[in-house]
């Protein structure tokens, strides 16, 4: 604790740096967004002292001895020159000519789907919604095929379900947030991801290693935030129709209206059924379940730029519905007998939130913002004879005031967050109630001057009622060494309460006995879960056959004071215990991105994960967590055509003891391509095909004593490639 208190205080000294040239941003305005603007010449009037601005909109120029005055001229947009007065930071708008000076203007440049900043301090990946094109995406489970920054596990042999990781740690380290509320968390651990259709989403922020103080303090090793589509933006119709040869159906409908210039809504409709029964292996229990769902979301967005208000009031109404286990069990007969295996797992729930913006028109770097959300999550499931079901209802509530100290360089955040998370489940034949309340309040400080340093360092002290009060400290640093040449570190710590019935559903799909220190608790003598995070990253542009590319290095520790274990070592028992020795997760990924011609991108990565823990029984590698991956990725883009492949290795990993290998045994490693073609013959109209799983691998007998479902050894939780095998797919977008 000494050392990490040193290095806070040691490197707290960034924040003193002298000016060194002016730097800023450059933007143009496309509807009622503020759009980047690569390529604007930047120079001091009457010298040869000039710059462009990158693909991010930023430039940095250094001082003139001769004028004050700054041009910035562009090809289709007005030349404008400011007069420069003091060091703070340039905001430029470019204003188009007017289209009677012009006979024909065209400025052609693909943004980058996936786009990762020199300027930010934090490491942070942007995905945009063409990069979820690339994969069927039918949810957000299932929209991280193309992106090396998360892993994608498989859960389970019966309900299908994707586990996302992040730098070799499960998603309930990670907080998973819907435009900074936080989404799939508590009852939703395992399933919430696919509770957000693919379609939906407008982008994604992808945050490794410590987050910001401003988010809370349950992220550990990062934060994946995705953004909505907004009614004022949004599409006035779209429809996307999608079909897998293994019985997947769905259908996306999104619809805006425009009720007055200041006030839209959107509609979004999405359904999804799988009713046919695949059984490839032939073991006699479904490969993926029976599923039904049904999802409505209704989004207002009132703005007045004059005033500088926005606000959001979202509903949202769900329903779904999975049959799993035996290919010829029916609910209405077996349900609760023995005759055939079977597990039903029927989920209900609603959202609602309102979010009000003010930013001041007279002072733009001045704003406040609110939040307030409401969920209510039902499950009821059986899992052959066990029994789980649990009621989650949360409140979340956050206050955040924006604004600077003497100049724009230097920024602050602070504001309250405040959270309420009511859980009533039932375990068996056991029934448990647990109340979590906490309130918080947080300051960021953050020097933004673009330049060489800048840096983040934030604290925020929180009261939780099973917790007590407790102090987060986060910081991030950036240096960058050109512009195309960025250094960054973090370091932070993180907290959760563990939901370990929640979390680790797939344990009921098993005959394990589950084992915990103090069964009369309602939270077990289970200590809350505390970690530090190390983060180093280093990002180097360069042109590769006049081509832009850029090699990426992340390294990153996470460190356990307190975990709560989830030890599968013992066959036919999973127990849950405090940490009593060492836990930790070291990651490394090399990552290489290159245009090889305008047209043509090509993404390749390499990640290593040592993650150990110590265990009862001794110091072992993380189960079912491979030490290596392999990633590629090949996409070609014109006018009329999308072509799309990835290639992801997963090397070998070690599977806990069970009743048919008592003594454990290490996986072969595998390969899995996918690959998708889209064909645009308007652009409001695309057709695409493709196939996940190309090769068709698949885990040989994925299920333990399948002959035996309700003896001691059955077990469906041990499972780490593909059961379904292939799937092909076919589908159709419309955009008006």
């Amino acid at each position: 604790m000494y050392l990490k208190s040193l290095v806070f205080l040691c490197m707290a000294s960034w924040m003193v740096s002298a000016q060194q040239s002016f730097s800023g941003i450059v933007r143009y305005q496309e509807g009622q967004v503020l759009r980047p603007l690569e390529g604007v010449n930047i120079y001091w009037s009457g010298t040869t002292i000039g710059t462009t601005t990158n693909e991010e909109g930023h430039f940095s120029i250094p001082p003139s001895e001769d004028t004050n005055q700054l041009v910035f001229s562009y090809i289709g947009f007005e030349t404008d020159t400011l007069i420069i007065q003091s060091d703070e930071v340039i905001h430029q708008l470019m204003r188009p000519k007017n289209e009677d000076d012009l006979d024909e203007v065209v400025v052609s440049k693909r943004r980058k789907s996936v786009q990762k900043s020199y300027f930010e301090t934090q490491n942070i990946v942007t995905v945009s919604s063409d990069e979820l094109l690339k994969a069927a995406c039918c949810n957000l489970a299932e929209s991280f095929e193309t992106n090396p920054s998360i892993d994608v596990n498989f859960n389970d042999a019966l309900t299908g379900v994707k586990q996302v990781q992040m730098i070799g740690l499960a998603s309930p380290y990670l907080m998973i947030s819907e435009e900074n509320i936080p989404m799939v968390r508590g009852a939703s651990q395992v399933y919430g991801l696919s509770f957000t259709p693919g379609t939906w989403v407008e982008s994604m922020q992808i945050t490794k290693g410590a987050g910001s103080v401003v988010n809370g303090f349950e992220s550990m090793t990062g934060q994946i935030n995705t953004e909505l589509k907004k009614p004022l933006t949004s599409e006035k119709l779209f429809l996307n129709l999608f079909r897998s040869l293994n019985g997947r159906s769905e259908l996306n409908l999104h619809t805006k209206t425009d009720l007055s210039p200041k006030l839209s809504t959107n509609l979004f409709v999405h359904l999804n059924q799988r009713s046919q029964k695949n059984d490839r292996n032939n073991d006699d229990f479904l490969d993926t379940p029976l599923s039904d769902q049904w999802n409505v979301l209704n989004r207002w967005q009132y703005i007045d730029a004059q005033k500088g208000f926005v606000s959001f009031l979202n509903l949202r109404l769900m329903g779904d519905q999975k049959q799993l286990g035996s290919v010829d069990f029916d609910p209405d007969l077996h349900k609760n007998t023995t005759d055939f295996w079977g597990s039903e797992i029927i989920t209900n729930r609603l959202d609602a939130s309102f979010k009000l913006g003010y930013v001041n028109p007279m002072i733009p770097y001045e704003s406040i913002g609110f939040q307030l959300a409401h969920s209510r999550h039902d499950q009821d499931s059986y899992f052959g004879l066990r029994t789980y079901d649990i009621n989650h209802q949360s409140w979340y509530g956050s206050l955040l005031f924006n604004s600077i100290i003497n100049n724009t360089k230097h920024k602050f955040k602070t504001g309250l967050n405040l959270a309420y998370d009511a859980y009533d489940e039932q375990v068996l034949t056991d029934s448990y109630n647990r109340i979590d309340r906490s309130v918080g309040g947080y300051f960021e400080y953050t020097y933004d001057s673009l330049e060489k340093l800048s840096g983040s360092l934030g604290v925020r002290y929180d009261h939780h009622n099973q917790l007590g009060g407790f102090v987060t400290p986060r910081m991030h640093l950036r240096y960058k060494f050109s512009d195309l040449t960025t250094l960054r570190f973090s370091v932070g710590s993180g907290r959760k309460t563990a939901n370990v019935f929640s979390e680790n559903q797939k344990l009921f799909a098993s005959s394990r006995t589950i084992e915990l220190p103090n069964v009369s608790d309602s939270r077990f003598g289970l200590l809350p879960e505390r970690s530090w995070n190390y983060g180093f990253s280093v990002v180097k542009g360069f042109d590769l056959w006049k081509m832009p590319s850029s090699l990426t290095l992340d390294l990153f520790r996470t460190e356990f004071v307190n975990q709560v274990v989830v030890d599968w070592e013992t066959p036919n028992a999973i127990r849950f215990y405090n940490l009593e020795g060492d836990s930790f997760a070291n990651s490394l990924q090399l990552g290489f991105d290159s245009e090889l011609a305008s047209d043509l991108n090509l993404r390749l990565a390499y990640k290593y994960y040592d993650v150990q823990l110590d265990y009862e029984s001794g110091r072992k590698q993380k189960p079912l967590q491979p030490e290596h991956r392999f990633f590629a990725n090949l996409g070609y883009v014109s006018s009329k055509w999308r072509l799309d492949g990835t290639y992801q290795y997963t090397g070998s990993m070690r599977v806990p003891a069970t009743g048919d290998h008592p003594n454990g045994q290490q996986t072969q490693s595998f390969g899995l391509i996918n690959a998708q073609i889209t064909y645009i013959p308007t652009p409001k109209l695309e057709f695409y095909v493709g196939a996940e799983n190309a090769a068709d691998f698949r885990q040989v007998d994925p299920i333990v004593s399948v002959d035996d479902p309700f003896g001691t050894s059955f077990d469906t939780t041990q499972v780490y490639a593909p059961v379904e095998g292939s799937m092909t797919y076919v589908g159709m977008r419309y955009n008006f």
